[in-house]
């Protein structure tokens, strides 16, 4: 059974204030910081890679060359625990270099770091930076209060003959109603401006510590990824392969031993029992016929036509067609084809999930829904039966998930004892 999904836009959410003033004290608070820490920083790195520099012909710059690097280390983990904050994402904390064998080479650890290097390099360049969110943030926040609480403080300025007002200096004129109108609306426009200068300035600063900081983290990540997605992949083709293997072995393979030696009964047959010989003839093409329905059903598994010639909608419906258990199918996919990789992993985790309802969960309807959303495929198999499916290692489950991460992907199984059961993969590169 399947049926057909009405989409609805998304209707945006309104903009939370509370989560705007939120931000502007943490980006007050991080320009704020930073300045002192900003300078010390820059005060030790600086003396210390100085000094170290110029001892080294004793050798005693070597340890000061180590313990500079290892307060660079320092300051570099203070300014990681602001930017997740700042920038409102998590970025990646990198691994630093573990001291091993001989004291020498425990202290000279850090010198051969390139992170500790990268730290030292941060401490120096972001100071300019760190002053000017300081001197910005700072001057933002004097002119916005103290515009809009001139009020409450400006009578008690002198105001002699020879004093002038911004005012009075702008040629627009004198008077204390004036001045205090003009005060208000400055405080007023310098309080709006706030926000968004501030976060500018407080993202300018963050993004260099991002960049030395977090960057060859990130670079390692996704090597990390990368091998995992290579390690999913062989792990992946290994159970394909088994599986292959196993399902040739328990089908067509017992079939054609059969064929065979009905073929060699019915040779002996022929000339003395010609009667049993057509029997057992008829007996080997029953058994050739279902020899070749099960090749076909195993080539499909490997490379269905439907989804090489049209596409992944197709392929999904005639998954849904030949499921024993109604599925309601929603698909929501460009007209354009998806990448044959995308495609592929995608009918593959339907395929699986809708044989593992059929054999194992006791369903009475299964709903698949696949839609592309900002370039990722995403796959939701979801029924209602009696729950209990784990990714166990060695099983289908396991096989899928190797599948996913290969693409680079995401995949998860939420089976509670009881059911339902949601299987949700999402394919990136779509």
């Amino acid at each position: 059974m399947m049926t057909d999904t009405l989409r609805l836009p998304a209707v945006p959410a309104p903009p939370d204030r509370r989560g705007l003033v939120r931000q502007l004290g943490l980006d007050t608070g991080y320009a704020l910081a930073s300045f002192p820490v900003a300078i010390a920083a820059f005060v030790v790195v600086v003396t210390g890679l100085s000094v170290g520099a110029g001892l080294l012909v004793v050798w005693v710059g070597v340890a000061v060359l180590a313990l500079t690097l290892v307060a660079a280390r320092g300051f570099a983990m203070a300014e990681r625990a602001w930017l997740p904050a700042v920038l409102r994402h998590e970025v990646p904390r990198p691994a630093y270099r573990r001291r091993e064998g001989s004291r020498l080479r425990q202290l000279l650890t850090p010198l051969r770091d390139p992170q500790c290097w990268l730290d030292a390099l941060h401490a120096v360049v972001r100071f300019p930076f760190a002053v000017l969110s300081f001197s910005v943030t700072v001057a933002f926040w004097s002119l916005a209060l103290g515009g809009l609480t001139w009020a409450a403080w400006g009578w008690s300025l002198p105001d002699g003959p020879d004093d002038q007002d911004l005012p009075e200096l702008l040629g627009l004129g004198d008077g204390y109603g004036l001045r205090l109108v003009f005060y208000a609306a400055l405080g007023l426009l310098f309080a709006l401006l706030l926000p968004y200068v501030v976060r500018g300035v407080a993202v300018l600063q963050a993004q260099v510590g991002r960049a030395l900081l977090t960057s060859r983290a990130a670079a390692q990540e996704q090597i990390d990824r990368a091998t995992q997605g290579r390690d999913a992949a062989v792990a992946a083709e290994a159970v394909a392969l088994r599986r292959l293997e196993r399902d040739i072995h328990d089908g067509p393979q017992q079939h054609l031993v059969r064929l065979g030696m009905d073929l060699a009964r019915a040779q002996r047959q022929l000339d003395r029992d010609p009667q049993a010989a057509r029997s057992t003839l008829g007996e080997a093409a029953g058994l050739a016929r279902e020899a070749l329905e099960e090749l076909r059903a195993l080539s499909r598994g490997i490379a269905p036509p439907v989804l090489a010639d049209r596409g992944l909608a197709a392929a999904l419906a005639a998954l849904a067609a030949r499921s024993p258990v109604p599925v309601e199918l929603a698909v929501d996919l460009p007209e354009q084809r998806l990448a044959p990789a995308v495609e592929n992993t995608a009918y593959f985790v339907v395929s699986e999930a809708l044989a593992n309802v059929a054999k194992h969960s006791d369903a009475s309807v299964c709903r698949v829904d696949v839609a592309l959303t900002d370039g990722v495929l995403r796959v939701v198999v979801e029924d209602d039966g009696s729950g209990g499916a784990v990714a166990a290692p060695g099983h289908g489950l396991a096989g899928l998930a190797d599948r996913v991460r290969a693409t680079d992907g995401t995949f998860g199984v939420d089976s509670p004892r009881g059911g339902p059961t949601r299987l949700t993969a999402e394919v990136p590169g779509a």
